[in-house]
């Protein structure tokens, strides 16, 4: 498993993100990232170079709900040097956009509303985007809002993603506890995030981030027994 640390709270990148990325240097990370709202792509430059000073790759999550806003978010990753684009609801642009570029494109499966984001669909039609998405050229993986389903299970949500699949599939949003995380390794995702839990202390030895994240990363790095 791999945990991605998200500079982020309400699906927005937290102010001064490049101050309190300033905290957490000197942990195990190897994941960080924030989205498209809240900052601008200048700001978010700077995070990526501290970010890649240190060695980690860096992660922008499209959350614009107009297509005009998402498509920009697209274009500025270019400019902003994330490694990974995660979120998206219009991969066909998305991958043109991206074409040439070295960054590693997961958008969403599903159907997605809202600010925050809501996923949407039966499992099966989650599920069948998925393949649809992960068989275009220029789709490295996807973006799971498993745990934002309102009508699902979120574990049989990731399970058939995963399996439907032909890319890594990250579970982002809504995750605090280390069952989890369990439950989501042991059906195959590659990795998660967490954001807005760690900024409101709710994760052990909170409410410092860096203790909180060096707790994650102990999760992250917890023997996992397959379902």
């Amino acid at each position: 498993m791999n945990f991605i640390f998200m500079l982020t709270h309400y699906d927005s990148t937290v102010p001064n993100a490049a101050e309190i990325y300033e905290q957490v240097r000197g942990t195990a990370l190897r994941y960080v990232g924030f989205k498209d709202i809240g900052a601008t792509p200048e700001e978010l430059a700077i995070v990526a170079e501290k970010a890649h000073t240190d060695g980690l790759e860096v992660f922008l999550e499209v959350v614009s709900t107009s297509k005009e806003s998402e498509l920009a978010s697209l274009e500025a990753a270019r400019y902003i040097g994330v490694d990974w684009v995660m979120g998206g609801t219009h991969a066909k642009e998305g991958v043109g956009i991206l074409t040439g570029s070295q960054v590693k494109y997961c958008p969403f499966p599903g159907r997605i509303r809202g600010h925050p984001s809501i996923l949407s669909g039966s499992v099966l039609e989650v599920a069948q985007d998925a393949k649809e998405l992960t068989a275009m050229d220029g789709v490295f993986g996807l973006d799971l809002l498993a745990y934002r389903h309102l009508d699902e299970d979120p574990i049989e949500v990731t399970r058939a993603v995963v399996s439907a699949s032909c890319g890594p599939v990250i579970v982002a949003g809504s995750i605090v506890t280390a069952e989890q995380i369990r439950q989501i390794a042991s059906v195959g995702a590659w990795g998660f995030t967490i954001g807005g839990a760690i900024f409101e202390g709710r994760l052990p030895n909170g409410p410092d981030l860096a203790d909180q994240i060096s707790a994650v990363l102990r999760m992250e790095g917890a023997e996992v027994i397959a379902d």
